[in-house]
């Protein structure tokens, strides 16, 4: 367990993304240009027309457990961690109601619009650290220090 003991205030941040973006570059962006540390999906509502998805079979040494989506889809939820190596899922209805959801490896094109809310922990800092048991890169939570504040 990696935890930062009493926990954080909180700083939101809201950001709109076009037809033809792609979600989670775009996101990786907003942070990036923002300076955040420990930032996360409080919230997204919207639509793409293609997904790249890693599906839950997948371990460490079979990444090959992964759909590509096309045509219209809602997004039916976002939610993950936004450091520099992004931890998102994300469940997508097509046009008849059926429901897809898998860890987003990319390809998140979006269709009409993207509405996304960011939270920041803002005493915190996120990093990933490969985890031995799991093989993939896994959370770690700690303090935010004076070299992660803006210049």
């Amino acid at each position: 367990m990696s935890s930062a003991g009493g926990g954080s205030a909180l700083r939101v941040h809201a950001v709109w993304f076009g037809p033809g973006q792609e979600l989670l570059g775009s996101l990786q962006a907003f942070v990036q240009e923002r300076r955040l540390r420990a930032p996360f999906v409080l919230t997204c509502v919207g639509s793409v027309t293609k997904a790249t998805l890693r599906l839950a079979n997948a371990t460490a040494s079979n990444t090959n457990e992964v759909i590509q989506l096309s045509g219209r889809h809602e997004i039916v939820s976002l939610v993950g961690t936004l450091n520099p190596e992004a931890h998102l899922h994300v469940c997508l209805s097509d046009a008849e109601g059926r429901t897809v959801g898998g860890h987003v490896l990319g390809d998140l094109e979006v269709f009409t619009t993207a509405e996304v809310v960011v939270g920041e922990a803002v005493d915190l800092r996120f990093t990933r650290e490969t985890d031995e048991r799991t093989g993939f890169p896994e959370l770690v939570v700690g303090p935010r220090t004076p070299t992660d504040e803006p210049a």
